[in-house]
């Protein structure tokens, strides 16, 4: 048997601040045959777990004991029962989107597709196929991460069917979004907090045990927690200092080990920051303790909605949507989650009001609050955990050293314009799609990580990638390339800010369009509402980057999604038949520098068609 740690992830959506799944099993495909092998079992109730939470976070379900072999694909069997999914709208959604902010979507007006089995126990299966062979032995620790892709356009889809009585549907389809999610170096993972009851403390204070606890969704008044049954073997950092904070006591202290809490601390519930060692084990960056969960819990969890550098308040998204304004003063600790460093890991990257005035804090940053005291109002921030630093936007004036973001929201107070630096060269920055290491900054189509570019020719390549664009004209004009990029702090490019690691060019937003020319060899013309000029789309039909295509059709009230595979035969014929003239069609790709659009995803449509 080898241990394997098994986690879920995902990439993040704005207009959402609960998607709440149950995963009821993962279990492993083996290679050349033989029985799926079971690695985790949820609970009994099997929690709700919000993947809005988890922007490139790993949420640590546990280290399960798995035969040694090769396995080369997952099984998810996911719960399907009203009410099995969460949809809860965030505080500050995008302009356009049709629920109000906060808004939670009722059971009944969820539609979730593939799913079968009787009444009460409906499940969705989702094969996930692996794009390299994952090898489990006596000596290693590969983790399985699997990811779901929140921002996915067939992941959730909303429409208003007349039946419905003017009310928005969502049919929301997990076959597609959820991908392997490979792990090349489990000590670089990065965590979301966990939460937990401690079990007892070792008798040389050196770690202790946890049950993991996972919080009810939507939330209660006060929060409480449902018990999960994996327990985890948690280590103090006996060389840089785990800090522990009393949350009762309102007290911090810096212990190498938990001698001096080993008579108090079993039978507590405790939030812990941790990261793994290269041998698997856990170690504890920063510990939260309470003999209630509802304190280690209150500190709000999410993304930046709003930083108002005037007051020195922040508003993060908490679980139910709604927007917690958190007040930093000159004591507030920044830090910025760096596992593969441990010495970063545990240094604060700046302290007080000057960190928000410099900029160096945005919306759509994901991070964890910790409150000198959670019940207190106003909120107080005693420290913050800045899990991921994301920027995003329209692509512009990228050159040699960097390159510019553009994002606007709806509240224009949240826009940014950010010029940003590449790391270093010589920066350790992972692997390629091979799992060989590389440096320097990488950047990749979205959802083709295998292909990623990197070495020297990843900057001019990149900055050749996006110097295009597509010109629709009239109010929709030239639309530019768009990425999301991780950024990291304290490279030797730029010691004293953000600098970006790698760059992910994303579909660019395109209104709903009508086919002009019809579909042959490859391509098709395309008008859009507001636009006066058509483009031409291409369309990839080789594996494995061929566009992905959905048939949508709207019949009765039910939205049905129908992958096409458009690298058969028959794929191509029915693509072909939707794509006539005069078709209306919705297209997520990325503008080319001949000026044409490299389609990602494509949706045509059958049945009743979209107003918008």
């Amino acid at each position: 048997m080898g241990t394997m740690p098994v986690l879920i992830s995902d990439a993040s959506a704005d207009d959402w601040a609960i998607i709440g799944v149950r995963v009821l099993t993962i279990a492993l495909v083996p290679q050349g045959g033989g029985d799926n092998v079971t690695v985790w079992t949820a609970p009994t109730p099997a929690p709700l777990i919000n993947l809005e939470q988890l922007d490139q976070l790993g949420e640590i379900l546990g280290n399960a004991s798995v035969p040694t072999g090769t396995y080369t694909g997952a099984v998810l069997s996911v719960s399907a029962n009203p009410g099995d999914v969460l949809l809860t709208v965030s505080g500050n959604p995008e302009s356009g989107f049709p629920l109000t902010a906060g808004t939670t979507v009722p059971a009944e007006q969820i539609q979730i597709q593939g799913k079968s089995g009787p009444q009460g126990s409906l499940t969705v299966a989702v094969n996930v196929g692996f794009d390299s062979p994952l090898t489990v032995t006596t000596g290693t620790n590969n983790a399985l991460d699997l990811e779901f892709d929140l921002s996915h356009p067939a992941f959730i889809v909303g429409h208003t069917p007349p039946a419905a009585a003017g009310a928005t549907l969502w049919a929301v389809d997990f076959k597609g979004p959820v991908r392997h999610h490979p792990v090349r170096d489990i000590a670089a993972l990065v965590l979301r907090h966990l939460y937990g009851s401690v079990g007892s403390v070792a008798a040389d204070g050196a770690s202790l045990t946890v049950t993991r606890d996972f919080p009810v969704l939507p939330a209660t008044n006060p929060e409480t927690a449902v018990a999960g049954a994996q327990s985890l073997q948690i280590q103090a950092d006996a060389v840089n200092g785990t800090i522990f904070y009393d949350v009762d006591a309102k007290a911090r202290s810096v212990v190498t080990n938990f001698s001096a809490q080993a008579m108090t601390l079993p039978g507590k519930f405790v939030r812990i920051a941790a990261r793994y060692q290269e041998d698997g084990s856990l170690v504890a960056v920063r510990v939260w303790a309470s003999g209630e969960f509802s304190k280690v819990w209150l500190s709000p969890e999410g993304h930046v909605a709003h930083v108002n550098t005037a007051t020195d308040v922040i508003t993060v998204d908490d679980e139910s949507g709604i927007g917690v304004p958190v007040s930093i003063d000159a004591n507030t600790q920044f830090f910025f989650r760096a596992p593969a460093d441990p010495s970063a890991d545990t240094t604060p990257i700046g302290t007080g009001t000057g960190f928000l005035t410099s900029g160096q804090l945005v919306r759509g940053f994901k991070l964890h609050v910790s409150a000198v005291d959670p019940l207190a109002t106003p909120m107080v921030a005693q420290s913050i955990d800045i899990e991921t630093a994301a920027y995003s936007g329209r692509i512009s004036a990228a050159g040699s050293s960097g390159f510019t973001y553009t994002r606007s929201f709806a509240r224009s107070t949240d826009d940014y314009t950010v010029s940003l630096d590449y790391i270093a060269a010589t920066t350790p920055n992972g692997t390629d799609g091979s799992g060989n290491p590389v440096t320097g900054f990488k950047w990749w189509d979205l959802t083709f990580p295998t292909l990623v570019t990197t070495g020297s020719a990843a900057i001019p390549d990149f900055v050749s990638a996006t110097a295009g664009g597509v010109n629709f004209g009239g109010t929709v004009g030239a639309l530019q390339a768009w990425g999301v990029s991780r950024a990291t702090w304290g490279d030797p490019a730029d010691p004293g800010s953000w600098t970006l690691r790698n760059a992910v060019l994303v579909p660019t937003p395109l209104p709903l369009g009508t086919v002009t020319t019809p579909f042959a060899a490859g391509t098709f013309a395309m008008s859009v509402a507001g636009g006066t000029l058509p483009a031409t789309v291409a369309v990839g039909t080789s594996a494995p980057s061929a566009t992905l295509v959905y048939q949508l059709d709207r019949s009765g009230g039910i939205l049905t999604i129908s992958p096409i595979d458009v690298t058969t035969a028959p794929g191509l014929q029915a693509l072909s038949g939707g794509l006539v003239a005069g078709a209306l069609v919705k297209v997520y790709g990325v503008p080319q520098p001949d000026g044409t659009l490299k389609a990602y995803v494509l949706v045509y449509y059958t049945g009743m068609m979209p107003a918008s």
